[in-house]
């Protein structure tokens, strides 16, 4: 992906594109699969977050090139709601001293970042899961402050802020019908998609709620709805910690992939 860090990226670019589209990340695989590997049709494509925008990109823009596509907490277009929460990010990044204009910076902003890891905490994980101090028992953390520094601000302390302003404008635009395919016409850009569409949302997930995708839903020609019953808000797609996701997941995939 464009501006992860380990792809072209922001942070080494003064020059940067002020947005780089889940599109332009989609049609630069396409071009690698088929130039330097030689493969047109894929069995199935997988993403969570934004690689499930990812996922939904590549079952819009090469509908008979794709059998199946997964998408794990993500939506084919970024709602209203969650710009928001990435407005936030993005205007706290802004107001840093260190910023400099077209997503660049003269140096890390420390102090924005620590902000930004503390808007990010209340956000990825769900009110249910700091009920249950889930926090505190399945990761481990001796109280909230040591979370806060230890899963959220080192994270962040570790990326580079361009970069994560450069993701973020790339998060706020994701639209599958945002291209001179389908010129803004989210429906015809659903109704496209010839792949067999498992979505994912977590339950609890407060970026991509499932009603997001139950809207979505009604427009494709073969689709299913499965939320994941977890109270790991966002972090339910990414489950490295609830065996009882990873179960979820790898069950319902493992399904659809023979069907």
């Amino acid at each position: 992906m464009f501006s992860n860090g380990l792809s072209s990226s922001a942070a080494e670019q003064m020059d940067w594109p002020t947005i780089v589209t889940s599109y332009d990340n989609v049609t630069a695989q396409a071009r690698l699969l088929r130039e330097v590997f030689g493969i047109e049709r894929l069995a199935a494509v997988y993403g969570f977050s934004m690689g499930a925008q990812q996922a939904y990109h590549w079952a819009a823009l090469f509908p008979g090139q794709v059998e199946r596509a997964f998408a794990v907490c993500g939506t084919a277009r970024t709602a209203t709601h969650n710009k928001v929460f990435l407005s936030s990010l993005l205007r706290t990044l802004e107001a840093a001293p260190e910023y400099i204009g077209n997503g660049q910076f003269s140096s890390e902003p420390r102090k924005a970042l620590k902000a930004f890891a503390h808007i990010y905490a209340g956000w990825a994980l769900s009110q249910d899961f700091y009920r249950a101090n889930l926090h505190l028992t399945a990761l481990k953390a001796p109280d909230l402050d040591t979370f806060l520094r230890t899963d959220w601000e080192e994270r962040y302390h570790a990326r580079r802020a361009a970069n994560l302003y450069a993701q973020l404008v790339t998060w706020y635009n994701g639209d599958i019908s945002d291209n001179p395919l389908y010129n803004g016409d989210l429906v015809a850009a659903l109704n496209a998609i010839q792949a067999r569409m498992l979505l994912l949302p977590g339950r609890t997930d407060l970026y991509f709620p499932p009603a997001d995708n139950a809207a979505e839903l009604a427009h494709l020609r073969v689709g299913e709805l499965r939320p994941i019953p977890s109270v790991w808000g966002h972090r339910a797609g990414n489950p490295n910690v609830s065996a009882e996701d990873f179960g979820f997941l790898k069950s319902a995939v493992r399904e659809w992939l023979e069907r």
